[in-house]
């Protein structure tokens, strides 16, 4: 069927399982907010009193459901607010979709008014980005944006979109999401049986847990490690949630701001097994001393 580029937007925001989206209009993407209100029985739309306050609830909303949040954002201002949003994502490896448009084609790079590079601002923060200048591209750039920000390490993806093209129409048919792979190492038998070893003749081993554990679903295994190997846990701020509080083996978080508890038990002990962490510099220090 032949269907506008913003309900090409929305319909493929459907495909995806999206049933809630944050956000703040403005005159570039009213197209597309006027698709959204007809589908208003599929999505549900939270008004933030600003962009910044959509691309957090978006992030917030992913870690809390583990689906993809979806932030949406108008031209210039609109779209330059939704940056410290995504960089939190970026950092703390959320799948996030941020959604914002732009000026007309025609007027892109000519100083337009609320024209603004948000593709090049949030380069570095981004997984992907994508901008859609051709609306025959625009179903595929969304399901692709999807899949990126769940592959592999989660993350955000920006896709902006002009007002132009969410006025053309295009052919539009719906297609299944595409199956995100599960990563899988292949760990040879003799570094498993040295870790064992490891663990066996450690007299203070100590669990540290990340961000990682908590994305990976890995909560129930390490409790069940935890208990028969009667060790300690600790745990770094995206780690939080990971191991219940209340266990008595639970030392709370390490690092700057974290429990004395935790602080010497890492100072202490003779093993560190560490599971889903970067060893961030603030549960670390100084890592070359």
């Amino acid at each position: 069927m032949r269907i506008t580029g913003a309900e090409i937007v929305i319909n493929c925001l459907i495909e995806q399982g999206v049933d809630t989206i944050f956000g703040y209009p403005g005159g570039a993407i009213l197209n597309i907010y006027d698709a959204l209100y007809k589908s208003s029985d599929k999505i549900m739309h939270f008004l933030t009193a600003h962009e910044q306050g959509a691309a957090h609830a978006a992030d917030g909303y992913s870690r809390v459901t583990g689906k993809v949040g979806v932030c949406m954002a108008t031209s210039g201002p609109g779209a330059t607010n939704l940056v410290t949003g995504i960089a939190t994502a970026y950092m703390d490896s959320v799948p996030l979709v941020a959604i914002t448009a732009n000026v007309p084609l025609s007027l892109l790079g000519r100083d337009s008014f609320q024209e603004v590079d948000v593709a090049g601002i949030t380069m570095p923060i981004t997984k992907h980005n994508f901008i859609v200048k051709d609306i025959d591209e625009l179903a595929t750039i969304i399901r692709r944006a999807f899949y990126i920000a769940q592959e592999g390490r989660p993350g955000p993806v920006l896709i902006d979109i002009p007002k132009d093209i969410t006025a053309q129409t295009a052919e539009y048919s719906y297609e299944e999401p595409r199956p995100i792979k599960d990563i899988t190492e292949t760990i040879k038998e003799e570094d498993i049986l040295d870790a064992v070893r490891l663990i066996e003749e450690s007299e203070r081993p100590l669990v540290y847990i990340g961000g990682g554990a908590v994305r990976s679903g890995a909560s129930e295994d390490i409790r069940k490690f935890v208990q028969k190997a009667q060790a300690p846990v600790t745990s770094s701020l995206m780690g939080l949630g990971g191991f219940p509080s209340t266990d008595e083996f639970f030392t709370g978080m390490l690092g700057m701001h974290g429990t004395k508890a935790s602080n010497v038990a890492a100072t202490r002990c003779d093993l560190l097994i560490a599971i889903g962490v970067r060893f961030s510099d603030r549960a670390t220090g100084n890592v070359d001393n």
